[in-house]
């Protein structure tokens, strides 16, 4: 929870700084232009890569195998998207991160990490 609320108040204002920076760096009128372009190409790719997911987990169902992967590839996707619609450069960078598939691997290996420290916890109950 404290990570979360880190997140909550440490993200908006390095994205106000650099926005400012950037603003006065750039001008405003491209920093705007800029932040436009980050979440159309966040949209595009999003969709895009999404679909390709949603075909790999059903061909993936219907030959009988459980899509843990894809369903992690998914939630990347899903995060990266967001972030890349949130106005903000450090959201932007994040974002391009989950979309990436060679850099996407990383954050998987951390969200099944995650996931599995949360099953040995006792917070998440998995029934078979």
């Amino acid at each position: 929870m404290k990570y979360i609320f880190l997140f909550l108040v440490l993200v908006p204002a390095a994205e106000i700084g650099i926005l400012l920076y950037a603003g006065q760096t750039f001008g405003v009128w491209t920093t705007i232009l800029l932040i436009i372009l980050t979440g159309f190409l966040g949209a595009y790719l999003a969709k895009q890569q999404g679909l390709e997911i949603i075909r790999k987990t059903q061909e993936q169902l219907r030959r009988g195998e459980m899509p843990g992967d894809a369903i992690l590839d998914g939630v990347s996707i899903l995060v990266g998207g967001t972030l890349l619609l949130t106005p903000g450069f450090v959201t932007d960078t994040l974002g391009f991160l989950l979309l990436a598939p060679p850099t996407r691997k990383f954050f998987k290996v951390i969200m099944m990490k995650a996931f599995r420290n949360w099953i040995n916890k006792g917070n998440i109950k998995v029934i078979r």
